[in-house]
This record gives C-alpha cells, sequence and structure tokens, in this order.
C-alpha cells in the first residue's frame, strides 16, 4: 500500500509504475523480435520496397514532430522565464509549432513524394537551430569569465536551440527518403539513408545527454535516477553508431533494446520531474514559480523523439539492406 499523500510515498509508487512499464515493455520488445526473426526470411524484397520507403520517412516525421513537441514547450518556458527580451526568442516557439504541424501531417501522408511546405519548414527549423546556436554562444561570451560552470549552469542553454535543428533535420532526411525513385536504394548525399539517419541521430542522443548531465551535475545526483539519462543513452548512442557503421546485424537486438529503453527513459523522465515541480515550496499550488525553477518537464521527450528516429533508421537498415 503506498501513501499517496506523502512526497516519499508518491516517489515510492511513481518507482513501482516506472518498473512495471519497464518490464511490460522489454516483455513486448522480446516478443516482438523473435516474431521479426522468424518472419523476415518470406517477408525480404529482392528489390526496395516503396510502401517500406515511406513507411521510413513517416517514422522520421513522427520523430522530428515528438522532438519538435519537446522543444516547443520547453522554449516557451524557458524564453517566458527570460521576459522575451529579445524579439527574435519568439522564433524557436514560432518554428517549432510550425515543424510539428508538419510533422503530424507527413506522419499521415501515404505518397512517395516530398511535400514542399514540408521540406521549407524543416529546412528552416534547422537554420533556425544553427543561429539559435550561435546566438546562445554568443550569450555565454558575453557574460563574466566566459565559459565557466556558472555560466554554463545558469546561462542560455546550447542543446535547446541545437536541438530544434536536429528536428528540422531529421525532417529535411525523412523528405529525402520520400524523393527516392521506386525499385531504387533510398541514399543521401550518395550514402546509404539508413546509415546517414543512423549517425545524424546517435550524435543527437549523445548531445541531449551531455546536456541532461550538464543539469543534473547542477543538482548534485542527489536522485540516483538522474544517473539514468547519462548512461543509458550514450549507450544507445554507441550502439546505433556500431550498427550504421558496420556490415554486420548480430548488434541490431541490443540496439533496439537500447533505444525503446531510451524512448521510455522520456516518458519515465517527464513524470519524475512533474513529481519534481510538486516537491518543491508550496507544490504546484505555486505553479507558475515552481515550472519556471523546477526541473524542466518537457525536456526528457526529447530522448524519445530521438529513439524514435533512432528505430526508424534500424529499421530502415533492415529493410533496406545495402551490405
Amino acid at each position: 500500500m503506498v501513501d499517496t499523500k506523502s512526497p516519499d510515498g508518491l516517489v515510492q509508487g511513481a518507482f513501482k509504475l516506472v518498473g512495471s512499464i519497464t518490464v511490460a515493455a522489454l516483455l513486448a520488445a522480446a516478443r516482438t523480435r523473435k516474431r521479426e526473426v522468424t518472419q523476415e526470411p518470406s517477408t525480404m524484397a529482392p528489390v526496395p520496397d516503396a510502401v517500406l520507403t515511406t513507411r521510413a520517412a513517416r517514422r522520421l516525421n513522427r520523430a522530428a514532430g515528438t522532438l519538435a513537441a519537446s522543444v516547443l514547450f520547453d522554449s516557451a518556458v524557458e524564453h517566458y522565464r527570460g521576459g522575451f527580451k529579445n524579439k527574435a526568442m519568439y522564433t524557436p516557439i514560432v518554428t517549432s509549432a510550425m515543424a510539428l504541424a508538419v510533422s503530424a501531417h507527413g506522419t499521415a501522408d501515404r505518397r512517395q513524394v516530398p511535400h514542399r511546405l514540408r521540406d521549407g519548414v524543416y529546412t528552416t527549423t534547422a537554420l533556425v537551430g544553427l543561429v539559435g546556436t550561435i546566438f546562445h554562444i554568443r550569450n555565454l561570451l558575453k557574460r563574466p569569465g566566459r565559459f565557466t560552470w556558472q555560466n554554463l549552469f545558469y546561462g542560455a542553454p546550447l542543446g535547446a536551440p541545437a536541438a530544434i535543428g536536429l528536428s528540422g533535420l531529421l525532417g529535411y532526411l525523412s523528405e529525402r527518403i520520400r524523393d527516392t525513385p521506386e525499385g531504387e536504394l533510398p541514399t543521401i548525399w550518395t550514402i546509404p539513408a539508413g546509415r546517414v539517419v543512423g549517425v545524424s541521430t546517435a550524435l543527437g542522443i549523445m548531445g541531449t545527454a551531455s546536456e541532461a548531465w550538464l543539469l543534473h551535475f547542477r543538482g548534485s545526483f542527489h536522485n540516483q535516477l538522474m544517473y539514468l539519462p547519462v548512461t543509458m543513452p550514450p549507450l544507445a548512442s554507441t550502439a546505433v553508431t556500431v550498427v550504421a557503421l558496420g556490415q554486420t546485424c548480430t548488434a541490431r537486438p541490443l540496439t533496439r533494446w537500447c533505444l525503446r529503453a531510451t524512448a521510455l527513459l522520456g516518458v519515465s523522465g517527464t513524470m519524475f520531474h512533474i513529481i519534481g515541480v510538486g516537491r518543491d515550496m508550496d507544490g504546484w499550488r505555486n505553479w507558475q514559480q515552481n515550472l519556471l525553477n523546477g526541473p524542466p518537464i518537457p525536456a526528457p521527450p526529447a530522448f524519445t523523439g530521438l529513439a524514435l528516429a533512432g528505430l526508424a533508421a534500424l529499421s530502415f537498415l533492415e529493410d533496406h539492406p545495402d551490405d
């Protein structure tokens, strides 16, 4: 019996819930993998299948949308806390909302043709992420001491604009995959598309994990669960890199497990951040202050979006082998 009236009881209940979800997810993953291995010889297409290509693109649209949603709400909270001192601070909110909208459209679009509007929005989003990263670096350089721990802890976060840029990049890659002539192996910049998506995803996961490490280090890792975002995602990033650059499929079951665990980490991390806000002074009764100063609730889903992109890359490599 869990005492939900006390913070400790609430945390214990959350631990049990996350544990149950984790076990269920791992069992489902094992059953899914067994079916995939059993069916693989009979479903392998001799030539690239247009349906599989479009499905991979739609999965990337979904990943880009999940990442855009995380950035949308996170940047809205952070820039509201900054009082929108610079009018350019509205830009990531607008562009991430547009990226979210076109990602939803792309997820539902079953046509194997790129869409000009989606393509334009994704490209703009990627450029906004690049420019935003430059602005945030300049913000740190203007502070006394420049790249000091204090400034890295409380200055403009470098990972936030990079995340919106990554959302645009994933969407851009999805449109390039759709632009593949039927019967041909999808490529991006003459490189097999699955490998490009895999490496891009691995770099994004590692960057997001670095941002999580910085903020959790600021919090002195006072909860042992704070080590999860800096251990599991780097493991998934390494596994994706090995699969994307390698010529063997022996590491793919482990990679799929790591990515699914990372996706689950994004969901459970959001729940724990909600609990963290509730444990601040006056809890949710003082939500206007605690939302701004407590653990960022919209941040963990970035792991989910990147894990979905990694799973899309993994399925792509299996459906369109190039070795």
